[in-house]
């Protein structure tokens, strides 16, 4: 049997493969609470080695997108509890994404109305989804945001902290902290989106400060070894750019190698785009990324993630190249992934008029290999 379906460990997690569900937004929790389409949706894919659910806000500033689930309500708590008993009486493990949007948000998503908040007041090239005035879900351009506060930072970091208590409380088995894609983090890391002047910004020491505090917050309160992060290096996804990112990344895994993490999740290139693309002017070298993490000491399992299927999955887990592979869409529409992946079946095509918002169709009806054979 292939590498690729035998158990591994990250951190405290033990998995029974290494193929793990990534993050997928699907904007189905009305009220930011997870609800009985939500815990039939994750059962259903519980095969994979792990589960990352969608993002999470963790707190209702840090929300950007109509209808996702947070960690920040205690009814949101009691959905994810359901959630989280489904999947590990399927049999799988299961973590959650902690998320603060940052900038990617909308003044009606916040709270009363207000300005998304970022490093720097710069407007993001960017959409997320709302409901107009009809109740109908649509994708607008974000909001003008507010330049943070260096007072306000503390309060921020806490609310990650909550947030991952939260979590332990709601079952989970661990966190995953979004670090990437163009929010809040990735906003501070990268200089494209951070023109601070004070000691968050500037030199990659100053703009790595507010992931490193986030990172101890969370690791101090549940554990570095239910913690997992989540980077994107050279994705323009929501108009995420810097201008050298390879110190800057070489330096925020060394950062990462401080603490003894579950796993590091790594995005290829664009997210959901071209595994090829590269910002700077050079291109970015991945294994030069990975050595650095290692010569700093780290040793948690590392995760790619960006257009694998089985013979790249293969590939490099067989090289040594990853420890976990991370697929996104393809779980959307087969929930039996690891499965159809295993034997080599055919695959679900994928519904894309679906993906975001609506109820069942599109979300809990793909059938199984039995049933689509049937």
């Amino acid at each position: 049997m292939s590498k690729l379906f035998e158990p591994a460990r990250a951190g405290a997690l033990q998995l029974k493969n290494r193929l793990v569900m990534a993050p997928l937004t699907r904007n189905r929790s009305p009220g930011a609470v997870p609800n009985d389409l939500n815990v039939d949706y994750y059962r259903q894919r519980a095969s994979a080695g792990l589960i990352i659910t969608e993002a999470s806000p963790v707190s209702h500033q840090g929300q950007g997108y109509a209808d996702v689930p947070g960690l920040y309500l205690p009814e949101a708590i009691e959905g994810w509890r359901k959630v989280t008993d489904a999947v590990h009486k399927a049999g799988g493990q299961i973590v959650v994404q902690m998320w603060h949007v940052g900038r990617i948000s909308h003044t009606s998503l916040q709270p009363g109305g207000g300005k998304p908040v970022a490093p720097s007041a710069i407007t993001a090239k960017s959409k997320t989804y709302i409901f107009d005035e009809n109740g109908k879900g649509a994708f607008a351009p974000t909001s003008e945001p507010r330049a943070l506060e260096r007072a306000e930072l503390p309060g921020i970091v806490e609310d990650y902290r909550k947030a991952a208590r939260a979590a332990i409380d709601a079952g989970f088995d661990g966190v995953e902290i979004h670090a990437a894609n163009g929010y809040l983090i990735d906003q501070f890391l990268r200089d494209g989106s951070n023109k601070r002047t004070d000691d968050y910004g500037g030199s990659i020491e100053n703009r790595t400060r507010f992931l490193t505090e986030v990172l101890e917050a969370v690791t101090s309160e549940i554990g570095a070894n239910r913690t997992g992060i989540r980077i994107s290096p050279v994705t323009p996804a929501n108009d995420a750019s810097d201008s050298n990112p390879q110190p800057l990344f070489t330096r925020v895994v060394e950062i990462l190698a401080r603490h003894d993490l579950a796993y590091v999740h790594v995005i290829e290139g664009a997210t959901g785009g071209d595994r090829a693309f590269s910002q700077g002017e050079t291109p970015f070298d991945w294994a030069a990324l990975r050595a650095a993490y290692q010569n700093a000491g780290g040793k948690a399992a590392w995760m790619l993630n960006n257009g694998y299927d089985r013979a790249l999955a293969e590939a490099a887990i067989d090289s040594g190249k990853a420890d976990l592979i991370a697929i996104g869409r393809p779980f959307i529409a087969n929930p039996d992934l690891v499965e159809r992946m295993k034997t080599n079946a055919p695959l679900n095509p994928l519904d894309t008029a679906t993906l975001y918002g609506g109820g069942a169709k599109g979300y809990t009806d793909y059938p199984a290999l039995e049933k689509a054979s049937a």
